[in-house]
């Protein structure tokens, strides 16, 4: 599976607000956006930011919610397609299906720093849907669905340390959490409330539909 390897600050930096890609860190003061390259775009040419005619704000629209979710283009696309079959609003079909991707649900419950630390630890293993191991960060989630944690020293010790990191950590409505043992369960499906980025879902749709 591809996957990005360049810098995550380099990402922010270009859509301009913080898209919380290396957990913590990102709400310290050595996070880029927080210093004066803030109103720069990554690159030597950062400065010359061109006209932000119709296709560019379209097109950093997309990019932004894309790079907050962690999807290259193609997986991002196959989310899109199944959002227009479904009834309804496809701008919120759109964020409600990546917000029920498993690497989410596990960060919305803190059991990772980041999406990308919670994409490593559904991969190798440590976490259980209804009693069995999935090991793929795009599976969507469903109502009832009870998250566990591996039952070994290890996994449970990690899941443990990330909770305590971070005792005021609020769980959003859709997701209960059980702190002590620990497991969740989803209890309702997110609505467009729950994104924490400001996003504009229809200029979005307006350039996937092009």
């Amino acid at each position: 599976m591809g996957r990005y390897l360049g810098s995550s600050c380099k990402q922010c930096r270009r859509e301009g607000i913080k898209l919380m890609l290396k957990g913590f860190r990102c709400e310290t003061a050595k996070c880029p956006v927080e210093k004066k390259q803030r109103n720069l775009a990554p690159g030597m040419h950062g400065w010359r930011r061109p006209r932000p005619g119709a296709y560019l704000v379209r097109l950093r629209e997309k990019q932004k919610v894309k790079r907050y979710y962690g999807l290259l283009n193609r997986q991002f696309m196959r989310f899109f397609y199944e959002a227009e079959r479904q009834k309804g609003n496809t701008g919120e079909k759109l964020l409600q299906l990546l917000e029920r991707r498993f690497d989410n649900v596990i960060y919305k419950l803190n059991f990772a720093s980041s999406r990308k630390a919670a994409r490593q630890m559904i991969s190798h293993g440590h976490i259980y849907i209804n009693g069995r191991k999935v090991d793929i960060p795009s599976y969507i989630t469903n109502v009832g669905d009870k998250i566990t944690v591996k039952n070994t020293e290890k996994s449970r010790k990690i899941i443990k340390q990330q909770l305590d990191s971070n005792p005021n950590f609020t769980t959003q409505s859709w997701l209960e959490l059980d702190r002590q043992e620990p497991r969740a369960t989803v209890v309702d499906l997110p609505t467009r409330e729950d994104v924490q980025i400001p996003i504009e879902e229809q200029l979005v749709i307006e350039f996937c539909s092009r």
